[in-house]
């Protein structure tokens, strides 16, 4: 990544959001989604205004602890993150069958990764379109810091209603952007127009398994929580999504799920066994660099928490973006390693500031919600963004 240290993160945070009106955008973005009194109609009905806020406000951190394609990807043993991403990519590329010259549509594509491997990787001309000013502003100098202005392009424009004439392009593909979507039947029925007869669509797309039970209250609460992590109006099916490619008029040539291709990473395994019987007192709060596999990982454990003077325990699970994990490792050089653990003290600083107003909180607080403490990851940041606007 061309752009990566502290204060280069700083200059990027909140996008095209004025500083002044950061910490209000977060508010609203909030308040679109479940956990914060939010409706699945509600965002549906201003998801424009919705997915441009959360692509302002996470972009730089995306960028700064991603890399430029905002994606997973199965991870083989052996095989570092950014090998894993190329692969995911030249796959679908491959599955498209491109062909050199060849004009190929990317929907959604963020501040074009994706878009730029794969032109590359095929020879084509890729034309990305976003909604998002700042992406796009991000991914032209990207364009060019890598040399493909000639290559590839940019349109700012709604995927569910783009400024292209029918039978426009060879190839469309949609990397983990059509779930933003208000109306999936509408989204792929504008794919379908503009792409040429006989021609091919791929995407990979995020999608509820079949053991989620929507009468089950705690399944509802991870189904909003993800919505809200993510900047998605409603999570759909597997089903849902192959149903919304027929009404569309696609014909169905292969589907599969990356759920079959993945294996268990050695790093989460690891860490599931030392949560287990790692035990953390108020004043010993820690983070390790560990050697696995003679590898370099930045860890924080899920944490177990004991009220001082208090037999009770409370139970507090921090979870960390993988892409911190992931940027840690495949950082090139100390330097940038040493800027991602700077940023994660501040997070772990702030979180220290919360699990101080745990600490304080009454004894019945905690027996409320069945003994769990819990922090609000999206506060968290948004103080983070506090510290970091500063240095804009």
């Amino acid at each position: 990544m061309p752009k990566s240290g502290a204060l280069d993160l700083a200059t990027g945070v909140g996008g095209n959001i004025e500083k002044k009106a950061v910490l209000s955008a977060v508010d609203k973005y909030e308040k679109y989604h479940n956990p914060y009194g939010g409706h699945e109609e509600e965002r549906k009905a201003n998801c424009s205004d919705m997915v441009n806020k959360y692509y302002d406000l996470v972009t730089s951190f995306y960028e700064y602890g991603w890399g430029e394609s905002f994606h997973f990807a199965n991870r083989w043993k052996g095989e570092s993150l950014r090998e894993s991403i190329k692969r995911h990519e030249h796959f679908i590329a491959l599955q498209l069958g491109l062909k050199p010259g060849q004009k190929v549509l990317d929907v959604g594509c963020g501040i074009g990764g994706p878009l730029r491997e794969i032109a590359r990787f095929s020879g084509t001309h890729v034309t990305g379109v976003n909604i998002n000013e700042y992406q796009i502003t991000r991914g032209t100098e990207l364009n060019h810091i890598a040399g493909m202005d000639s290559c590839c392009n940019y349109v700012k424009a709604d995927f569910m209603d783009m400024p292209f004439s029918e039978n426009s392009f060879d190839a469309v593909f949609a990397i983990e952007a059509t779930c933003h979507a208000p109306d999936l039947v509408h989204c792929y029925k504008e794919i379908y127009r503009v792409l040429k007869p006989g021609h091919c669509f791929a995407a990979y797309d995020w999608c509820i398994t079949d053991s989620f039970d929507p009468r089950n209250e705690e399944h509802q609460r991870i189904k909003g929580e993800v919505e809200l992590g993510n900047g998605i109006p409603a999570i759909r099916s597997r089903e849902q999504c192959l149903e919304a490619l027929n009404l569309a008029g696609f014909e169905l040539l292969d589907v599969s799920s990356l759920e079959t291709w993945s294996k268990p990473w050695s790093l989460l395994a690891w860490l599931q066994r030392e949560a287990k019987e790692f035990k953390l007192s108020w004043r010993k709060q820690q983070m390790h660099m560990l050697k696995v596999d003679g590898e370099l990982f930045f860890c924080m454990h899920i944490l177990s928490l004991a009220r001082r003077g208090k037999k009770t325990s409370y139970k507090f699970k921090l979870v960390m973006q993988p892409w911190m994990c992931y940027h840690l490792l495949e950082a090139d050089t100390w330097e940038v390693q040493i800027h991602i653990c700077l940023f994660l003290m501040l997070y772990t600083l702030i979180l220290s500031a919360h699990l101080s107003s745990i600490k304080a909180a009454p004894e019945s607080e905690g027996q409320k919600t069945g003994g769990a403490c819990h922090v609000n990851i999206v506060q968290l940041w948004s103080e983070c963004y506090c510290v970091l606007l500063e240095m804009r």
